[in-house]
This record gives C-alpha cells, sequence and structure tokens, in this order.
C-alpha cells in the first residue's frame, strides 16, 4: 500500500487523479478486508490498513461526485464470501402474510373459519407471539445432537452456518429432558440484544470501523462470517418459535408443542394463547405498549393456529402458510418537507412517483425519501413540492406520505403534473381503463425498464446469480457488456474486458463466470418468474409451470391461445387464479418480436428443467384437471382446491374438454349440465372424498 510520505497530498489531487486513486483503494482495502475478516490472515499492520482508509474518506470529501458504489466507507469488513455450502430445507422456510389493523385479523379469523367450514361462532384458538426482528435460522437434531444449521435464505435453499451457531449459548450441543423425536428441526430467530448491540457500535467507533445500523444488520453481518470465532465474539442469542422437518409429531397443539422445546432446553418468544380476535388483538395492545422497555427489537405479534390438525388442513398458499399471519405494530410518525417529486420507472414500465424529503428520523432510521405511489394518490391526497407532511414507516419498513398539513402550505404552491411521457426514454405513458398505473410503452427500449427487467432476472427468486447485483447489472447494461437476459450467460467471452474495469480481479471474475455456469440448468418455474412478465408472481409461475410442464408446450400453447376462440385460450383463462386481465398480459408478452428473441436465445444457452409431479406424489388425481361447483359440506371450496392442488391436480374454473373430474356439491348449477353435455366424470362430494383420500 502506498499511502504513505510518497503518497500526493490529497489536495493536490486533480479529479482524474482521485478517481484513479479511489479505484485503487478500493480494490486494496477490499483485497485486505478479505484478508482480515474472513481469512485471519492480515499482511499489513492496522496503523497502515487505518491510514488507506482515512485517505479514502478524504478523497471522498474533496470529490463528493466521485464516491464509487463499492467504496469501502460504506461497507464494514468484507462481503460474505462463497464459502458458505447450501443447504436445501427439507420443508421450506417461508414467509408471512401482514396485518396491519384490528380489521386485518378479524378478517383473517374469519378466513380460517370459511376455509375450515366452521360456524361463525365457532372459537378460534391462537398463539399469539413476539415476532422477533432477527435472523430466521434452522438448527438439525438427530438422536438429540445438534447436527446442522442453516439460514432461511430464499425460503427453499440458506446457508450452512453449523460452525458460527454452535458458539451461541441459547443453542444446545444437546437436547435435555426425554421424548424428543429422532430428526428434529428447530426453527427461530438469532438476535443481538439492544445494549449489547450498543456496546457492540461503541467497539466499532473505538477501532475506526463504521458502526452497525440496527441490531438486526449486526445479527445478519455476524452470523455469516466464515470465521467462527469472529462470531463467538459478538453477544449473539436465539428465540426457537417452531420446528420444520420432524420423525413424530410433538403434541396436539402448539401450546404443547412449545412446552416440550421449552423443556429440551430452548428460550422461546413471549407468548399468549388466546380465544380467538379480540383477545389476539389485546395482546398485541399490550406487547406493543411494552416494546421500548424489551432489550430485544420486535416489530409486532404472529398468530399461530393452536391446532395443529387444523395446521396440517390449512397447509400453505404461494409462499406463506394459511394458518399463520404476522401482526405488524402501528408505522411511527413524523413531520417534514417534500423538497421535489420525481417519478422512477419499475420494470415493467410502471411510472411511480417519489417524494424527496428533508431528512427526519423515523424510528430510529432516517428518512429522506417516500413513496407516492401513483397518480391517483398524488390527486387524492392533494401532494405538492413544498408541502408539509406527516409520513409514517409502514410495517416499520416502507415510507409513505400520510397527510398534508393544509396550513403549513406556502402561497405559491401547485399542483403536481403528472407527466404522459416516459422520463427517462421519452416513450409515451399511457393509463389502461381500469388500472391506477401509468406505464412507459418504450418496453427494452426503455433504459430504465432494462436494467430492472435485467436485476429482476438474477435477483434471488428467479435466477439467483452470486456476485451479479443491481450495482453491477448497471455498469455492464451502461457500458454494454450486456442488453438482455441472454447476454448474461455470453459474459465469459468478455472476461478480458470485465478485468479491466476498476475493483475486478482474476478472482472475483472467475466467482462470477462459475456463478454463471452454474445457473445453466434452471426449474420452468422459476425461469418463468424471471421473465418479469407484468401480474405473473412466483405462484403464478408455479402454477403455470404445473399446467403447461415443458418451455415448448408453454410457447406453443401461448401461440395458438392468441386467437381468443381458441381451446387454448379457454385452457389459459380456465385455470383457477388466471382471468382475462392476466391472461392479456401473458399473450401480450409473446407478441412482443423482442420477447420472443430473448426466449429464443435463453432456450439455445440454458437447460430449462421440465416440471413434473414428483413419484412420490403420483396419486389418482396427479395431472389431472378438476373443477368444484356448487357448496361442499364437509370442507370449504378453498380446502377442497387446497388439497386437490396438493394431490397433483390442476384446479380449473370453468368446464371445458379437458376437464377430468367436475366435484359437484349442492345447488351445482350451470357447470353440472355442461360437463354432462361434454362427457366429463362428475363426482359427487363423497366420491370426491374417497378419491382424494379423504
Amino acid at each position: 500500500m502506498a499511502h504513505g510520505a510518497d503518497a500526493k497530498p490529497v489536495d493536490a489531487l486533480n479529479q482524474a487523479e482521485a478517481k484513479a486513486e479511489l479505484a485503487r483503494l478500493a480494490e486494496e482495502i477490499s483485497a485486505h478486508d478479505v484478508l482480515y475478516h474472513q481469512r485471519d490472515a492480515p499482511r499489513v499492520a492496522d496503523g497502515e490498513y487505518d491510514r488507506a482508509r482515512r485517505r479514502n474518506a478524504a478523497i471522498e470529501s474533496r470529490f463528493p461526485a466521485l464516491v464509487r458504489a463499492d467504496s469501502p466507507s460504506a461497507r464494514i469488513g468484507a462481503a460474505p464470501a462463497s464459502g458458505f455450502a447450501k443447504v436445501r430445507h427439507s420443508v421450506p422456510m417461508l414467509s408471512l402474510d401482514n396485518a396491519f389493523n384490528a380489521e386485518d385479523v378479524m378478517e383473517f379469523v374469519d378466513r380460517l373459519r370459511r376455509f375450515l367450514n366452521l360456524g361463525a361462532e365457532a372459537t378460534v384458538e391462537a398463539m399469539a407471539e413476539a415476532k422477533i426482528d432477527g435472523v430466521s435460522i434452522s438448527l438439525r437434531y438427530e438422536a438429540g445432537r445438534f447436527t446442522m444449521g442453516a439460514t432461511r435464505g430464499d425460503g427453499t435453499t440458506g446457508e450452512n452456518v453449523t460452525a458460527n451457531l454452535k458458539t451461541l449459548d441459547d443453542i444446545p450441543e444437546g437436547l435435555g429432558g426425554t421424548g424428543w423425536p429422532q430428526v428434529l428441526e428447530v426453527r427461530g430467530e438469532v438476535y443481538m440484544r439492544k445494549s449489547e448491540f450498543l456496546a457492540l457500535n461503541t467497539r466499532q467507533l473505538e477501532v475506526g470501523a463504521k458502526p452497525f445500523a440496527n441490531p438486526r444488520n449486526a445479527a445478519a453481518g455476524s452470523l455469516r462470517q466464515l470465521d467462527a470465532a469472529i462470531t463467538a465474539s459478538r453477544p449473539l442469542a436465539f428465540f426457537a418459535y417452531g420446528w420444520g422437518e420432524i420423525s413424530a409429531p410433538l403434541g396436539e397443539t402448539l401450546a404443547a408443542a412449545r412446552d416440550r422445546l421449552r423443556s429440551w432446553g430452548f428460550t422461546l418468544t413471549d407468548s399468549e394463547l388466546c380465544a380467538g380476535a379480540e383477545q389476539m388483538i389485546a395482546y398485541h395492545g399490550r406487547l406493543e405498549s411494552r416494546r421500548a422497555g424489551l432489550d430485544y427489537d420486535i416489530d409486532g405479534v404472529v398468530y399461530k393456529v393452536n391446532r395443529l390438525d387444523w395446521v396440517e388442513r390449512l397447509g400453505f398458499v404461494s409462499r406463506s402458510p394459511r394458518w399463520a399471519i404476522a401482526h405488524k405494530f402501528a408505522a411511527e410518525r413524523a413531520e417534514t418537507v417534500i423538497e421535489k417529486i420525481d417519478i422512477q420507472v419499475g420494470r415493467t414500465g410502471t411510472l411511480t412517483p417519489v417524494a424527496h424529503l428533508t431528512p427526519v428520523t423515523v424510528g430510529g432510521v432516517v428518512v429522506s425519501r417516500a413513496t407516492l405511489h401513483n397518480q391517483d394518490e398524488i390527486k387524492r391526497k392533494d401532494i405538492r413540492v413544498g408541502d408539509h407532511v406527516v409520513i409514517q414507516r409502514a410495517g416499520d419498513v416502507i415510507p409513505q406520505v400520510l397527510e398534508v398539513i393544509q396550513a403549513a402550505r406556502p402561497k405559491d404552491s401547485r399542483p403536481f403534473e403528472f407527466p404522459d411521457h416516459c422520463p427517462i426514454c421519452a416513450s409515451l405513458a399511457v393509463r389502461e381503463e381500469g388500472e391506477v398505473a401509468t406505464r412507459c410503452t418504450g418496453g427494452w427500449i426503455c433504459p430504465a425498464q432494462a436494467v430492472q427487467r435485467l436485476k429482476h432476472f438474477v435477483s434471488r427468486n428467479a435466477f439467483d446469480i452470486d456476485g451479479l447485483g443491481g450495482k453491477h447489472i448497471e455498469a455492464f447494461w451502461r457500458d454494454e457488456l450486456i442488453a438482455s437476459p441472454a447476454d448474461i450467460f455470453c459474459l465469459h467471452e468478455r472476461k478480458g474486458e470485465i478485468l479491466e474495469r476498476g475493483g475486478w480481479g482474476d478472482k472475483s471474475v472467475e466467482n462470477l463466470i462459475a456463478a454463471i455456469e452454474a445457473r445453466r440448468s434452471i426449474p420452468l418455474d422459476r425461469f418463468i418468474y424471471a421473465l418479469g412478465i407484468h401480474q405473473v408472481g412466483e405462484a403464478t409461475a408455479k402454477l403455470l409451470a404445473r399446467i403447461y410442464h415443458t418451455l415448448d408446450h408453454w410457447r406453443n400453447s401461448m401461440d395458438m391461445a392468441r386467437d381468443r376462440e381458441s381451446e387454448a385460450y379457454a385452457e389459459l383463462t380456465a385455470i383457477d387464479g388466471i382471468g382475462p386481465s392476466m391472461a392479456d398480459d401473458i399473450l401480450g408478452f409473446f407478441a412482443e418480436p423482442h420477447n420472443r428473441e430473448i426466449l429464443d436465445r435463453l432456450s439455445q444457452a440454458l437447460t430449462i428443467e421440465e416440471a413434473s409431479t414428483p413419484a412420490s406424489l403420483q396419486t389418482p388425481l396427479s395431472g389431472k384437471t378438476v373443477v368444484f361447483t356448487g357448496t361442499l359440506i364437509s370442507m370449504g371450496r378453498m380446502e377442497a382446491k387446497a388439497r386437490a392442488e396438493a394431490l397433483g391436480a390442476k384446479v380449473a374454473s370453468s368446464v371445458s374438454a379437458r376437464t377430468d373430474f367436475l366435484v359437484a356439491g349442492e345447488k351445482a348449477g350451470s357447470k353440472a349440465k355442461k360437463a354432462a353435455e361434454l362427457g366429463v366424470t362428475v363426482l359427487s362430494e363423497d366420491e370426491w372424498r374417497e378419491l382424494a383420500g379423504l
């Protein structure tokens, strides 16, 4: 490191020299961070390392426009390396739906009653638990011994952090008590107490390191260290809240199962068993009043159905369980001023207005921007530049403008004029009838859309390419290394050009190319999701993959479905969950020549894995199309559909020649008549239950 007396003084640097110096410092400091934080093998003295960081900070202070995206001042230590082995969760670690008020909680309970076909007065007992703001972890025990621990990751695959978790006192190496199953996967949150967090940040400042933003970030950064000794030096703790894979039931109720986990040596979250929505809401209020006095961060309450037989019946939808919901605490509020309003363009072309605010602290976080959602929201609240406004962090995460303080409005204020052309590419911006969003029509020619679509393509739940983050996508697109998704899989041909870029070395480029090569084979549902089709999220992508099985079949079917009178179109719109609007967006994607070219190139570069029903799920309903009509007596319609899908069936909303079974409850109506005309097998509710193994 040439940062001593022979280095040119910062005050004497011109802009070009400063830019080159910042690039060099970023690469060298990053390399030494890896040696120190990941390999515990520093090659320079602390004083010399500190001088390099101070020089970097001084140059950035004098030339703020040159601050790099990979600046050492913007990170602590080294980025987590790819040294953690991947772990596939035998039972997915799913996220929770949210409730933000009492009405949402009451609707959740009513939804449970409808699904379970309970009476309106039936009591739904639920366990209310404090929602810890930490890092989700799974712990696997075999024969009572801790064998593996993993992060949540994307819910399906996490990282093996067993060695780090073994340093936590709250995680028993061996289970106490008796009666534990042969296989037990305990789930919970790794967190850092507030008092310990403050002490850690004090130590960070003492050594010249950047303090952590909050206890959760501190816990996450501490847990993902390649050197377990670093994790051991950090004050981490663990709360258990549930389980994943188990070889034997833990009880008939959640309350009983929690008692058993506690008896085996785990610390559990604050909780209370509640009989109905009113008691759940009351617990939420009491816990919120205690929130500030707790020595750990919580951001709400989780309600879980207590009866485990009901939990099994309720199952899951998309990426969340039906039997649980997170009731967030009320968002904290503050007053500030709107300095300007910008328009951002998303990957589907949606124009989203964003308010730039005079910075203000809300719930311990400095907020300087807030979403204004859409044109109607601005008009409804009459939001203008210069307005004094009340803002809140919804769910403690997304800042939004709550209301305008009319009495403080400047006399010369003018209503905000929403643009009718894209601010990025100047293409016409249109608002379709019945939609609230205004969209740029530029598609891939719009730089904003192109970059956002590429970011979505490599995101965690799509291709999940390690080392190809948002900043790299922006830079590669700007410098024309990539223009469309298929170009990502040609980056190995441009290795030399990447090596010439600041911040890239031989090893980092090799890692990037290896990460890309590892994604040349991908399941069909993730591929569909990665395409970023408007309205097609993960759940719909899984549904389309299950219905059409292969990319070729899906493409051919969509080509035929462009004829709205065709059987292919009828089949598409008959899929339960896909209506005419979503069908139009899917077919519109295939009608665009540029999208078809992207699909052609990706098909040549990748292996798109066929979606098929696993052999373990082969049932009399596997691959069959089922339609439900009329009123079922023994279960709700939602539960019947969920059961059919769990058994490998495709659930449609209308009867066609491709329907295999029509399940007819009471007052079946016109669908039963049409099924008879088409020769579709009609099942009574009892026949359906027998076929479904009920």
